[in-house]
């Protein structure tokens, strides 16, 4: 056995042990955070970008569950994504984030990428065609002369065009889809206030061998409130005659002849226009408000695409939406009673309803301060009613969503605009006809509705308005773009019929 060294070496041993290790600790530790100072801006940058992107890729930044609202949940996107996992910036949010420094320039590109809209970065790539003014602007009084191009100027939102006002706005969506792709084609920096807010959901191409969608800019909804009536010396009324004129321009297009115009949007919002061309255009995919007078071989949801009315009262901002106890009506009503077909059900109701005290239900129209009568009423109700008319859907029920007037649903077979990615039911009842015309099972139903449950339904309301919201320049989210999206979905199975018909072009094969 070893003898033990002296007590003084055993105190220098220690002492050498000591500060052996304590410089490995201290070296240890500035290895540590030096690395931790370098990753940490880098790695802070991509985490940040990817909780921006997301949302926009959606085109629901709200449709995340809001925090203490259990009738918020989450929805698919609306806008579909594909992802890439070695993406330049990508990251797996599941995972740690390791931080590898990016190739020279490699930031500037992807900055420049994250800025862009045009055909590489847009989820619907939109051919125009270029109809003449009297097919679109020019029924607003803009006649494109002296003008190098066939369309106005949309580069200051002020200056363009103007639709009419009172009940022509209903149906005004291909005004407001014509002004927005029209607006994707202005270089950088032409008008920060259009070019740099709009979301990069659709954008217009000039070569239509890059279109995925080929868009017709018919305003035939306010062709039919303006040209239907036989003028004098006219045999054929306008309308009818820029119907036939526009079947004659689509049946030349190589574009519509190659695929039968499946490939092809339209826009005949309002129920009665395009009376004459639409079964002739009928393989087009067809922008509209309800398919209450389409046959299912003309219209269907398989192929078409269902927008809001544009609303005509005046919207509530979060902040100023009167609450469950600033609403003392229960139920409200106001428009026309008799009604064909599925309308009847509006007369039962107000037999039933007319004489209780907590009920409004009345005749009304746009006379006579109805449109502001309307915004009054809607804002002092707990529930709306929107009862089927002559069609299934009306301008009503939108008008009852942007006052935050839980929408009551009396409709069978009505179509809700963007239903795929919007749940209905977290802010509107729906009463079947049969049930709503059975003595007191309305109000008893609605009566039943708690306070904590309205306002449920209230809050979601607030949320989702802006999606019923046409604007020029528009937003993402609002009711441009989510049309923009819904037909990019749409296009997604259109596109699959197409390519796999193509299959066997080249060797001229049928079967």
């Amino acid at each position: 056995m070893q003898p033990l060294p002296p007590p003084e070496h055993r105190r220098v041993l220690r002492f050498v042990v000591f500060m052996a290790v304590s410089l490995l600790a201290l070296s240890c530790w500035a290895l540590v955070n030096s690395r931790i100072n370098v990753a940490m801006p880098y790695s802070a940058f991509v985490m940040r970008d990817v909780v921006d992107k997301t949302p926009a890729l959606t085109g629901l930044e709200d449709w995340h569950p809001a925090a203490g609202d259990p009738a918020s949940t989450s929805a698919p996107a609306a806008v579909p994504v594909t992802s890439n996992a070695t993406a330049a910036g990508s990251v797996k949010l599941s995972g740690p984030v390791i931080w590898e420094p990016p190739l020279a320039g490699e930031g500037e590109r992807e900055r420049e990428r994250s800025e862009r809209c045009d055909a590489d970065s847009a989820a619907l790539r939109v051919y125009v065609y270029d109809l003449p003014a009297e097919f679109h602007f020019g029924m607003l009084g803009w006649d494109g002369k002296g003008k190098p191009a066939a369309w106005p100027d949309v580069r200051d939102a002020r200056a363009a065009p103007h639709y009419p006002g009172g009940l022509n706005l209903q149906h005004s969506v291909a005004y407001w889809l014509t002004l927005d792709i029209l607006s994707s084609a202005l270089p950088p920096g032409s008008d920060v206030a259009v070019r740099d807010s709009r979301p990069c959901v659709a954008v217009r191409v000039t070569n239509a061998s890059l279109a995925d969608v080929f868009f017709v800019p018919f305003f035939a909804s306010l062709s039919y409130n303006r040209h239907s009536k036989l003028r004098r010396g006219e045999k054929v009324s306008r309308n009818r005659a820029l119907q036939a004129e526009l079947v004659k321009y689509l049946m030349r297009k190589e574009e519509w002849r190659r695929w039968g115009g499946k490939n092809h949007l339209i826009v005949p919002h309002h129920p009665n226009s395009m009376m004459e061309a639409r079964k002739k255009l009928s393989a087009a995919m067809f922008v509209l408000s309800d398919f209450g007078r389409y046959s299912p071989d003309v219209a269907n949801l398989k192929k078409d695409v269902i927008a809001p009315y544009k609303h005509v009262v005046r919207s509530f901002g979060d902040g100023d939406s009167p609450t469950f106890e600033q609403r003392p009506i229960l139920a409200y009503f106001q428009g026309a009673i008799h009604r064909k077909a599925g309308g009847k059900v509006r007369q039962k109701l107000y037999q039933l309803l007319k004489d209780e005290r907590d009920v409004h239900f009345t005749y009304g129209s746009v006379r006579q301060n109805g449109i502001r009568r309307a915004t009054a009423g809607m804002s002092t109700s707990k529930f709306c009613l929107n009862i089927a008319g002559d069609t299934p859907s009306s301008n009503r029920l939108f008008d009852a969503i942007v006052s935050h007037c839980v929408p009551v649903i009396i409709s069978d077979d009505i179509e809700l605009p963007f239903e795929d990615v919007l749940d209905y039911s977290e802010f509107c009842v729906f009463v079947r006809s049969a049930d709503a015309a059975k003595r007191g099972f309305l109000l008893r139903l609605l009566r039943g509705i708690s306070r904590d449950e309205w306002t449920k339904m209230w809050m979601r309301l607030k949320k989702v308005t802006r999606h019923f919201e046409y604007q020029y320049p528009s937003r993402s989210g609002d009711a441009v773009q989510m049309i923009w999206s819904a037909v990019a979905r749409k296009m997604h199975s259109v596109q699959l019929q197409l390519h796999k018909r193509g299959r066997f072009q080249r060797t001229g094969s049928e079967s």
